[in-house]
């Protein structure tokens, strides 16, 4: 999927201000960001990577174009003024405005007035700012433009910094509400969090990791490799193989969904194998085979602050509704980790 363009280039030759180019950017980048967030929400589990990289790219480019314009804008005039900085930094013999002769670098005086607009006082706007005394009359000295504009651009970086942190404090951190909800969720339920990798196995390592603290065989002791180099299968590859196979046999109740979801293209059989002998993300319809795979109560931790709870079927489970089930806790997150949707494994706070 090619990311689109993240908007053509308005002018800033036309008598923008410094201060409207900010507001027009702080609109672009809310403008962005609501086509983000409706491009994610709106996204299935078979295109969110593309979106995610869509989204990426357009931030990207709204960024350097918003840097690029704010370059043009406060670079400066033309040739003409590029020559006089040339000229002054170069210390070009010259005559000012006045017909007074100006000679090489220039005086210290000037840095110091450069020091003190830096600090928040003004340069004066008088070209014989560090002229003698009227009772001792001295040589005219030229202002030093090209210093100013420096400190004038110093200044105007600073406000749009200081701006643009300002509206970033406004901002909801949609990560850290989620943390905050589900920290208070773990203490409510007596459960601290197990980090699994984000490397889109994270459903299934986490339910792994679930099943061996329960003490429930994993891969039955199946092993891979050749006869020589044989060695046990890791545990999010048995659950992944559990998962696919308890969707394969049960084709009849899962066709619907992945019809909806995958747009009728390849069928269940070609999705079970995604799911077994790819790193596809899993999600609700994972969860539901493992649970009935597994026997297994699973309850999900949200940041929304609620438990989602997922039981196997009685057929699949052989057993009445009074059985009692061994409950596996997982932690999903949609905002904690920059590749998207999360999964990590809970344990008992008293579990070591």
């Amino acid at each position: 999927m090619t990311a689109s363009t993240a908007g053509s280039d308005p002018p800033v030759d036309g008598g923008e201000t410094l201060e409207q180019m900010q507001a027009r950017h702080r609109k672009e980048q809310r403008d962005l960001q609501g086509r983000i967030t409706n491009k994610k929400k709106n996204a299935t589990k078979k295109t969110r990577k593309f979106v995610n990289d869509e989204c990426a790219e357009l931030e990207r480019q709204l960024k350097e174009r918003q840097e690029e314009e704010l370059r043009r804008l406060l670079g400066g005039g033309g040739e003409g003024e590029e020559e006089e900085e040339e000229e002054e930094e170069n210390g070009v013999d010259g005559v000012d405005g006045d017909g007074q002769s100006r000679q090489g670098p220039q005086p210290s005086s000037q840095v110091d007035g450069l020091a003190a607009t830096l600090n928040g006082t003004h340069l004066s706007s008088s070209s014989g700012n560090a002229s003698a005394s009227p009772s001792q009359p001295g040589p005219k000295q030229k202002r030093n433009r090209q210093k100013e504009r420096l400190a004038r651009r110093a200044a105007e970086q600073l406000a749009l910094a200081e701006a643009a942190a300002n509206e970033a404090a406004n901002m909801t951190d949609h990560r850290a509400v989620e943390r905050e909800a589900m920290q208070r969720e773990f203490a409510q339920h007596k459960l601290k969090e197990v980090e699994i990798a984000p490397d889109g196995h994270c459903l299934f390592a986490a339910v792994a990791d679930q099943l061996v603290r329960l003490g429930i065989p994993v891969s039955g002791g199946a092993r891979e490799g050749g006869e020589e180099q044989a060695r046990p299968v890791p545990g999010y590859k048995a659950v992944r193989k559990a998962a696919a196979d308890y969707i394969l046999g049960h084709a009849d109740d899962y066709a619907g969904f992945l019809a909806a979801e995958e747009g009728g293209d390849g069928g269940v059989e070609a999705y079970a194998a995604r799911i077994r002998d790819t790193a596809e993300w899993g999600g609700q319809l994972e969860l539901s085979a493992l649970a009935n795979a597994y026997g297994v109560e699973v309850r999900v931790v949200q940041g929304a602050g609620r438990v989602e709870v997922i039981r196997p079927s009685t057929a699949a489970d052989g057993e009445g509704e009074g059985k009692e089930r061994k409950t596996v806790w997982l932690a999903y997150y949609r905002h904690g980790y920059g590749l998207g949707e999360h999964y990590n494994s809970l344990r008992a706070e008293t579990d070591g």
